[in-house]
């Protein structure tokens, strides 16, 4: 069976007052290749490699995780392509469900040379979910459709300059 991500993105309006209350991430991860995507990451003290089909609608897509070692991901790290992606992920649930599924928003806080960037994504149980998901006012601009702000993309091409796009 393949396992499908269905997920939408916005900028961020305004953080979460309490925003240090909630569960708190820390990541890096590196990308082997954009096409289809292949990415390591470190959350925390856990390893993973992840696969991600190449999406045909910018929000679902299938993808795979792989356990990894910490030796393993630190073999791998250095052949990456382009630049390394460390950020926070705040696990923030939100006050609504879709299909009996608890949505949650993870609310990136990219650290360099990607600062002051911020981004929600929320996963879906379905296509449809997805679609009538009317987001929190604190969420701002929707980006799901645009690519720029696809981790892959940021961390493989050069030109993308976050501080730019303020």
């Amino acid at each position: 069976m393949e396992n499908v991500e269905i997920e939408r993105k916005w900028r961020i309006a305004e953080l979460p007052a309490d925003l240090d209350s909630f569960e708190c991430i820390d990541m890096e991860q590196a990308y082997l290749n954009e096409h289809p995507t292949v990415r390591i990451r470190r959350e925390n003290d856990s390893y993973v490699l992840t696969y991600k089909g190449i999406s045909e609608d910018d929000v679902s897509h299938a993808e795979y995780n792989l356990p990894l070692t910490k030796e393993a991901f630190e073999h791998m790290l250095p052949k990456h392509d382009g630049r390394v992606i460390k950020k926070k992920r705040y696990i923030i649930p939100l006050d609504m469900s879709a299909e009996d599924v608890q949505l949650k928003a993870e609310l990136d806080i990219f650290d360099e040379p990607f600062a002051p960037l911020m981004i929600v994504e929320v996963e879906f149980p379905s296509i449809e979910a997805a679609s009538s998901f009317t987001p929190p006012s604190w969420f701002g601009e929707d980006v799901t459709h645009d690519k720029r702000f696809k981790n892959a993309v940021m961390a493989i091409d050069p030109s993308f300059d976050p501080k730019g796009m303020l």
